[in-house]
């Protein structure tokens, strides 16, 4: 592996590695490392003080090395002198159980075991802002019903296709991008790819959404809920599952209802028992809440769902089967981290596949005005608070990603809520001022 990064860097001309690594809370930290040390990093990593960010860790344990994974690496096309690479967490030589691409790392491993390939291909969505964040950049960016909006997304054109631009020169085989349903909001797609693949390239995409933003002197935002009144910023994952040679699709078979084989219904019923417990993951954040539970947005849907239903082509519920062999998963949102987002997703589905769980019959009606027709569907969580409690409960997600990383993320994210009801707020002096 040194003898890989060495290579690559005197072949293509890279000065610096940025060995990166994202902690439990999404947040990416990388050390700066020249390419002529990179022979010692590749073998031993990188170290870090992993109590400086959001791991379960003290002061007292000792380095974090953050050992990169040569495979992923990739060039900067905006400073292609510098190499961003991810990296797997280690302490005295074993992984860190609760790093989150380390418990990724182990999900693929436990469905390779079983023949399968999880595939997924991700919707990001982002808002373009001024630097200070408090308003969209565009300031004609106006209309009722801005999505597609073909001038707003020319207005932006510089931005969105330097980001495109550089997708297509790293062989991601980006599709479409397009404005999105909210005031200065955007989507871009790219092909699908193996789980783990997926999640490094969303890790590097919100990178590079933000660099090439700050570079034309905006800011991005994968916030949930920046803006109220406005639709949400979702990261609606597609799935479906291949066998280990990753040529045949599992989940095909146009025989079946919606052409979802019989494997494909188990995995989305796997989906379906563990909706609740995955909310604490797929929507990590007090802000996330904002978007699921949103009321009616100003263009009329807030196209984020609030309850456990599936459907066909339908974007009123949580997932819905658009064609054969895949179904989509609508929950997520822009502040799910990219590696726990994955694995909690091969967590809920081979927990489907093994115990042959049915999803239940689809619904079909329209949620966002018929919902209350849907008289046996659970609702997701109201707040992060429920989430979590909902995700302590789900044992066999717990057992799944492992004791010690659902340990961690559930302190932290507690206090993470308890920071939060703690803060003193306008809303409060407005209506109890004068009890």
């Amino acid at each position: 592996m040194a003898k890989d990064l060495a290579a690559f860097a005197e072949k293509n001309g890279v000065k610096y590695f940025m060995v990166s690594y994202t902690d439990l809370f999404g947040a990416q930290r990388a050390k700066l490392v020249p390419a002529q040390a990179i022979n010692d990093m590749a073998v031993d990593g990188a170290g870090f003080a992993g109590f400086a960010t959001w791991l379960d860790l003290t002061a007292a344990h000792p380095d974090m090395m953050a050992v990169p994974d040569a495979e992923a690496v990739v060039q900067l096309p905006w400073k292609p002198d510098v190499a961003w690479v991810p990296a797997n967490c280690v302490i005295e030589g074993q992984p860190l159980a609760q790093a989150p691409r380390n418990v990724l790392r182990r999900m693929v491993d436990e469905a390779a075991a079983e023949g399968l390939r999880v595939k997924t291909g991700v919707e990001p969505e982002f808002f373009l802002l001024c630097p200070s964040g408090d308003r969209v950049a565009d300031e004609y960016d106006t209309a009722v019903k801005p999505c597609y909006d073909q001038q707003a997304v020319m207005r932006r054109y510089d931005v969105i296709a330097e980001i495109s631009d550089y997708m297509l020169a790293l062989g991601w085989e980006p599709y479409q991008s397009d404005h999105e349903d909210a005031t200065g909001q955007f989507e871009m797609n790219w092909k699908f790819d193996d789980a783990l693949a997926t999640a490094d390239k969303v890790s590097f995409f919100k990178f590079m959404v933000k660099s090439v933003a700050e570079k034309h002197g905006l800011r991005a935002t994968f916030m949930p809920k920046p803006f109220e009144g406005l639709t949400g910023s979702g990261m609606h994952a597609h799935i479906s599952v291949w066998d280990k040679s990753g040529k045949k699709n599992a989940f095909a078979d146009d025989s079946r209802e919606l052409g979802l084989s019989e494997q494909g219904r188990n995995f989305l019923g796997g989906i379906m028992a563990h909706g609740t417990g995955m909310t604490a993951i797929t929507n990590p954040t007090v802000n996330s809440y904002k978007r699921i539970n949103a009321p009616r947005t100003s263009s009329g849907a807030t196209w984020a769902p609030n309850s456990l239903t599936w459907t066909g082509n339908n974007r009123t519920h949580m997932v819905r089967v658009p064609g054969p062999g895949r179904f989509e998963l609508r929950l997520p949102d822009g502040a799910a981290n990219p590696y726990l987002l994955q694995a909690v997703i091969i967590a809920a589905g081979l927990d489907g596949i093994r115990r042959k769980l049915d999803p239940g019959p689809r619904s079909d009606i329209n949620m966002y005005t018929d919902g209350h027709l849907a008289k046996d569907a659970p609702k997701l969580p109201l707040n992060l608070l429920d989430a979590l409690r909902a995700f302590e409960a789900d044992e066999t997600l717990n057992r799944a990603l492992g004791a010690e990383f659902a340990a961690a993320y559930l302190k932290l994210k507690r206090m993470e809520w308890d920071s939060y009801v703690s803060h003193f707020s306008k809303w409060e002096h407005d209506h109890t001022l004068d009890v």
